[in-house]
């Protein structure tokens, strides 16, 4: 059994745009309990992997942690496989507002489009 640690620490693995740290604040201090978000990744296969956010009442074991002006973002170990690279911006278009994942397949190289995928499963990169 090894002793050694991953870094539970972020710094650059990640980047969360200056407007998206504002707006994730103003949501996370709005609700009880609260105490950051966490990043995931899920599915995979054809449909390509789906990013997404949710709300943190406490970290876990795995997760690596992510802070900037009192907020606090999470992700397990094995999401941040998926998401080195990322940045999380803000975008208003028109009179929607949206969290955009950016550049999101910097580390695995692929294109969100699958050709040829069977049916045994597998990711398409």
């Amino acid at each position: 059994m090894s002793d050694v640690q991953f870094n539970k620490r972020l710094t650059d693995e990640i980047n969360v745009s200056a407007e998206a740290v504002k707006q994730l604040l103003a949501i996370t201090e709005s609700e009880d309990g609260v105490n950051g978000v966490r990043i995931f990744v899920s599915g995979g296969g054809c449909s390509g992997m789906t990013y997404g956010m949710t709300f943190v009442d406490q970290p876990t074991e795995f997760d690596c942690e992510w802070e900037r002006d009192g907020l606090k973002v999470y992700v397990d170990s094995v999401a941040m496989g998926y998401l080195k690279g990322v940045e999380i911006d803000y975008q208003t278009q028109g009179s929607s507002a949206s969290f955009v994942f950016k550049n999101v397949f910097a580390q695995t190289g692929g294109s969100g489009g699958c050709g040829g995928c069977g049916s045994s499963g597998g990711g398409c990169g």
